[in-house]
């Protein structure tokens, strides 16, 4: 069973930046593998959303809530990936899950592999 841990979450204020990173552990897996890898979002009593995702042709996709403020990003001989986080706001936050994207789509269902999280917190 593929395991992914996410790291970087903390404390920012307003206008910040900060820079998760998700690595796998456990069995060999490789970031550059699969299909695809994402990031994923969620605050209590909502459901989990689409943040960014990157394939493996390196192509991405963003949410349209960070398009121009987050970046995704991989580094296969670190077999890591990250999202960096700039111009954060309140609304950004959430815990922050990365997965193995399966399958073209960005639904929760076309990810798997999740992570447990990293907690990201904007103050204004």
């Amino acid at each position: 069973q593929v395991q992914l841990v996410e790291s970087g979450g903390g404390l920012v204020q307003a206008g910040g930046s900060l820079t998760l990173s998700c690595a796998p552990s456990g069995r060999t897996f490789s970031v550059s593998s699969v299909y695809g890898m994402g990031w994923f979002r969620q605050t209590p009593g909502k459901e989990r959303e689409f943040v960014a995702a990157i394939t493996w042709n390196g192509g991405s996709t963003y949410a349209e809530s960070v398009k121009g403020r987050f970046t995704i990003s991989r580094d296969n001989a670190k077999n890591t990936l990250y999202l960096q986080m700039n111009s954060l706001r309140p609304e950004d936050t959430a815990k922050y899950y990365c997965a193995a994207q399966r399958r073209s789509g960005y639904r929760e269902a076309d990810f798997g592999s999740w992570g447990q999280g990293t907690q990201v917190t904007v103050s204004s």
